[in-house]
């Protein structure tokens, strides 16, 4: 059997952005049960070099929505990067996920071997398709979900590899 381009994006993205959704609801719940004002959550990294909380929920939302948008050829929405609460980042992986509800597997499948350019401040990189989805696409959202649970768990949120998983 064969994975499609669309199964191996849009539904696993839905899945890790609502996981991401709720781990950020329980750790809403921890911060008003410890009295923990949640602008420390929010503004929080591993390390001080890292990208805080707010800026890792911002990073996965964007690849994913513009992942998908430019597998299926359509400019990706833009967002604000504005999110300051919890409600604030949980409202924008909603936003992010009905955006994906919107595509039709016939949007993306047949784009393994579509040109991909992505643009950087002062660069640019070139993929194709199946290998931007597998090997830049997932890894990177992947890494800036776990780096969000892993500044959570690291602030004492109790949270576990099944909240991260998902049921």
């Amino acid at each position: 059997m064969k994975i499609s381009m669309y199964q191996a994006s849009v539904p696993s993205f839905i899945l890790m952005l609502n996981n991401l959704s709720a781990i950020l609801e329980k750790a809403a719940a921890h911060a008003e049960a410890k009295k923990i004002d949640p602008s420390v959550l929010i503004n929080s990294r591993l390390y001080p070099d890292m990208f805080a909380l707010a800026r890792q929920v911002q990073i996965a939302t964007d690849n994913v929505k513009g992942s998908v948008a430019r597998l299926a050829g359509v400019e990706p929405p833009k967002y604000e990067d504005d999110e300051t609460t919890f409600a604030e980042l949980i409202a924008r992986i909603r936003k992010t996920t009905d955006y994906l509800a919107t595509f039709k597997p016939e949007q993306i499948d047949g784009s393994e071997e579509k040109a991909i350019t992505l643009k950087f401040r002062n660069s640019s990189r070139e993929f194709v398709g199946m290998p931007y989805l597998l090997n830049y696409v997932l890894p990177t959202v992947y890494f800036h979900i776990v780096t969000a649970y892993g500044i959570l768990r690291h602030n004492g949120v109790e949270i576990g590899k099944q909240d991260y998983m998902g049921k």
